[in-house]
């Protein structure tokens, strides 16, 4: 009985597990909908994700394929001290006044 109920939690918990792996991969963000105020407080899955991907779509819509960590970390930074004062803005225009980048969405 009590082997049986061992077994029991263990295929719940790998059940459990598999279903929270599922689930977390079908999370999809539409960046042209984040706020300033949800990227800088952290109310979106992982922003350090979203600003590395914002750097690779812009960096890909000028035909530049270099990724500068340093830079990437201080721009984020840069972006993020905006957004802190100006949580209505939407992440994409923030990213553009402070960057300066005039292509993409």
């Amino acid at each position: 009985m009590r082997e049986s109920l061992l077994t029991t939690k263990f295929l719940l918990f790998v059940f459990a597990f598999f279903f929270s792996i599922d689930a977390e991969a079908q999370v999809v963000v539409d960046v042209s909908k984040i706020t300033c105020d949800q990227f800088a407080t952290y109310k979106i899955e992982n922003p350090e994700y979203i600003a590395i991907w914002l750097s690779g779509y812009y960096h890909g819509t000028s035909g530049d394929m270099k990724v500068d960590i340093q830079t990437l970390s201080a721009d984020a930074k840069k972006v993020e001290s905006y957004c802190l004062s100006k949580p209505d803005v939407p992440l994409v225009q923030a990213v553009k006044t402070v960057l300066g980048i005039s292509v993409g969405p």
